[in-house]
This record gives structure tokens, sequence and C-alpha cells, in this order.
């Protein structure tokens, strides 16, 4: 999704690719194959490249200080990037910060587990500091018998990290991006959909958010961009709690564009992948503006229909407006292979572009639906 980009801006983008068959080879004309986790790999790809950057968090950090150490131009920087390659020391930061976090401890055992719960309340949350993502090395333990149970976790050695179930009423995200020069900027927060604790939808702007607390979410993702020296894109991902401090909670952070900034390809002025690209770039910022009074985006995972491309026709005559984005990835039960965005009109409800968008990426995860072809905004 950042190629297109890319190519507008007349740059050159390179990936190194997992494998042949990921969907990023078919966006670009550079994309080798390599272990992002071997550093001559990483040596041999940073050759004559301006600068690298990254779509998930998980290159090793020693990996890319070693790179620095030797010329490259990496952003983010590993300093600023461990805050989302490690809960631990993102949740230690957010507390020097001064910034509203969940009661958390960092616990080695099932004693100490058993302990944060009995004194913080059940439930509790038990969290990988490392490696999880989608509802993935997350495990919800409702009291000390089921925390338990937990025993195999801590198997490694490597403590834990233990947090409040914050009661909250939705989730947000408050997305910005900042180049290595200072320059900021965020877009509208967010409403964020999680269905299996998969992001399943957005809502852009959050609908009905207290604007105080609109303020308040984008300075704090902000001021954690600023402070960590953050470079490119960076989502904060945050409970709405009513009544609670400033109105919010931070949850996690991603730096990297971000799912929950997808709706920005077709609903603001500057997406999050050009803007991702200006700031590693040390270029100047651009609108982050919103192009409609709201933008729906709608994520499509693997379901019935194995053949996406011939419920293209239904989808896109049942809603002319809606835009969508196929990853070129194989289906499968649950995996995330694309999304629709939908920038609602001015005569449309929130409730009327949400419908429209959930339409469109269910007839393409599905198949065609018997009224497929009604036409709608």
């Amino acid at each position: 999704m950042m190629a297109p980009e890319a190519t507008n801006l007349g740059f050159d983008l390179r990936v190194l690719a997992e494998a042949p068959d990921v969907s990023a080879v078919a966006a670009v004309a550079q994309a080798p194959v390599g272990d992002y986790r071997d550093l001559d790999t990483l040596r041999e790809f940073a050759a004559g490249v301006d600068v690298i950057t990254f779509d998930h968090e998980h290159v090793p950090n020693e990996h890319l200080q070693t790179l620095i150490d030797e010329g490259v131009n990496v952003q983010p920087r590993p300093a600023a990037l461990i805050h989302a390659q490690d809960k631990l020391v993102m949740r230690a930061a957010i507390e020097r910060l001064g910034l509203p976090n969940p009661a958390w401890a960092s616990v080695a055992s099932v004693d100490e587990l058993v302990a944060f719960g009995d004194s913080t309340g059940w439930p509790v949350v038990l969290k990988t500091p490392r490696g999880g993502y989608d509802g993935k090395g997350v495990r919800m333990l409702d009291d000390a018998g089921e925390a338990k149970s937990c025993a195999d976790w801590f198997e490694s050695g490597t403590p834990l990290l233990a947090e409040e179930k914050v009661a909250f009423s939705r989730e947000l995200s408050a997305l910005v991006a900042r180049t290595p020069s200072g320059e900021a900027r965020g877009w509208p927060v967010v409403h964020t959909v999680q269905v299996d604790g998969v992001c399943d939808e957005v809502i852009a702007p959050a609908p009905g958010l207290d604007p105080a607390a609109a303020r308040a979410a984008r300075d704090a993702a902000l001021h954690i961009a600023e402070e960590f020296g953050v470079t490119g894109v960076m989502a904060a991902e945050l409970f709405e709690t009513p009544g609670r401090g400033p109105g919010f909670v931070i949850n996690e952070l991603a730096m990297r564009p971000h799912n929950t900034g997808h709706w920005t390809m077709n609903g603001s002025v500057t997406s999050q992948f050009e803007q991702h690209l200006r700031a590693v770039l040390d270029l100047p910022l651009g609108d982050t503006s919103a192009l409609g009074a709201v933008t729906v985006m709608k994520n499509f995972l693997g379901g019935a229909n194995t053949e996406l491309y011939a419920a293209f026709p239904a989808a896109l005559a049942a809603q002319p407006r809606a835009k969508v984005h196929a990853y070129g990835k194989s289906v499968r039960p649950g995996r995330k292979i694309g999304h629709v965005n939908l920038v609602g009109t001015a005569d449309q409800s929130v409730d009327d572009v949400r419908q429209a968008a959930t339409q469109a990426a269910s007839i393409i995860r599905d198949g065609a639906a018997p009224d497929a072809t009604r036409k709608g905004a």
C-alpha cells in the first residue's frame, strides 16, 4: 500500500521480503527475499538505500543499531522502536511521562501474578511483552485459579506484563506522524471496533467523542512521538474511559502505518502511507484533514469465498462509492486479506456509511448476496 505513494512521489521502493509469495513482491520492482533477523542480509539489503523503515516492529534492535553505527539511515531509530517492540518498556515509559496507564506490573512467576491480581482486583490481563498482536500473546484471567493455569507461560524465565482489565466504553486510536527534524501532525482520533482481538472496523472521526478528550488523546500521541524520538507514523491505541483521567487510557503503540489508519487512504488529504514516506525522508508533512464528515474502513477477513475477485462486480455494483483495497494474500479463515473504505456524503448518517461499507466487505468475504446488485450510496 506504500508502493503507489512512492511511485507518485518519484521514489524507488525496495522491500526485503520474507518469502517470494508475500503480497509486497507484486507491488515493487525490487523485492529480494531474505531473513530480517540476519545481520548480513540486512547489510546487503541496506547497501545503496537512502533510508530503511519498517512495516512491522520485529527486526532485532541490536542489528538496527549496528547498521546505524555503520552509517545506515534507520527510521525510526531503535531507541524509539523498542517502545513498540516491548510492552514492559512501553508501560514504564508511559508512566514516566505521566500519561494515563492501566495498573500494571512486571511478573516473573505465577505467585507474582496472583499477588498482582489480588492487589489490583480480578480479572487481570496477562501479555507476552514481545511478539503478540491481533489478540495473540494475550490471556484474560478471571481469578487466581485461572492464573495458576498459566505456569507454562513463565517457563522461558522472561517476565510477563500483567495489567488491570480496564473498564472502557470503546476503543480509540490516535494516529500521528513525525519527522527526524521534529515536525509532527496528527489525524482525527478514530473509533476502532475489535472482533476476537482483530480490528474489524474504523470510524473516522470517532462519533460523539468529547472534544476535550479528542484533543487530549491527540496531544498525548504527539507528546509520546516527541519524547521517544519517533519518526514516521505511530498509532497510539486507546481505551475510552469516561470519568477516568482525561477520558482515555493508553493500551498499545505501533510505530508504522497501522490498520487503524487505513481509512486515510481515501478519507484524508494525506494518507498514512504517503505521510510515512515524507516523514522518514524528513520532508514537510502533508495535511491530515478529513475529506468527509465520516469515513468508515471495514476489514474483510478470510471467509466462505475463496475467489475474491469473482465477487468484485457484485460488491462494486452494490456500493459504487466503496474503495476496495485487496492485499493479494491467499484466503485463510480469519486472515486479514483486505479492507473497504467509504467516505460518507452530506446526507448520510454514520450508520448509513457503516452499513454501506459492511455490505461491500461482506459480499467480497462471503460471495455475492441475494441483494448484492442493489445500488447504494
